[in-house]
């Protein structure tokens, strides 16, 4: 974890926030509750970057929030028909979500889906090159299982939050739901065969996982 001198640094020796960015997540702190799980701009920077490296043609969110992750990832996009499907359970947020997507240069890529992704994915159709996983912690193991076998072979999960305020490794005396629900995703994670995976100590924690093709 960065101190604040640290974190000033990277930030000025990266791409810069584009300023429809910068304006939903001024909005997201003025605006919603949690105003911490917006991606920010240093994870909305790696997130476009993964996204370019990847080529997705299809992708894959649970959990919208604000938005400002799915706009970073549909920023990514290379392909004319590629895009980015994203579920919030939510429905509170959808016409703040539709108000900034429909700001942004790249909104047209995002397709807006409310309702509960274990119910919401089936209507979805095709397979997905890239997955987001940023929903309810202690369904992480449920989302895996659901979302692994429409990720195409080679293709990439990438899920957020997974060190959980360094609650994996000290959660004092009473293990609440969503750090059991981090918990069990990493064990399961690690020991699935069918995958490879890296944890990335950027902010809250983000694991990569690539599913394999060989």
């Amino acid at each position: 974890m960065m101190d604040e001198r640290l974190e000033q640094y990277v930030l000025s020796h990266i791409d810069a926030e584009p300023e429809n960015l910068h304006q939903l997540d001024r909005d997201t702190h003025l605006r919603l509750l949690y105003s911490r799980m917006c991606s920010g701009h240093l994870q909305g920077r790696l997130l476009k970057m993964l996204v370019r490296m990847i080529n997705p043609r299809q992708v894959l969110e649970l959990g919208t929030y604000s938005g400002y992750s799915a706009l970073c990832m549909a920023e990514g996009l290379l392909r004319d028909e590629a895009c980015v499907h994203t579920i919030e359970i939510e429905d509170e947020l959808e016409d703040f979500l539709r108000e900034h997507f429909s700001q942004s240069p790249v909104g047209h890529k995002v397709h807006l889906h409310i309702g509960d992704a274990t119910q919401v994915l089936a209507s979805i159709e095709g397979d997905f090159d890239l997955a987001f996983i940023d929903a309810n912690k202690r369904d992480y193991v449920e989302y895996y299982n659901m979302v692994l076998p429409r990720i195409t072979p080679g293709g990439y999960i990438i899920a957020d939050n997974t060190l959980w305020d360094g609650k994996v490794v000290d959660w004092g005396k009473r293990l609440d739901a969503q750090t059991a629900g981090i918990l069990a995703f990493n064990d399961l994670v690690a020991s699935d065969p069918q995958v490879e995976v890296v944890i990335i100590p950027l902010r809250d924690g983000l694991t990569i996982i690539r599913k394999r093709n060989d």
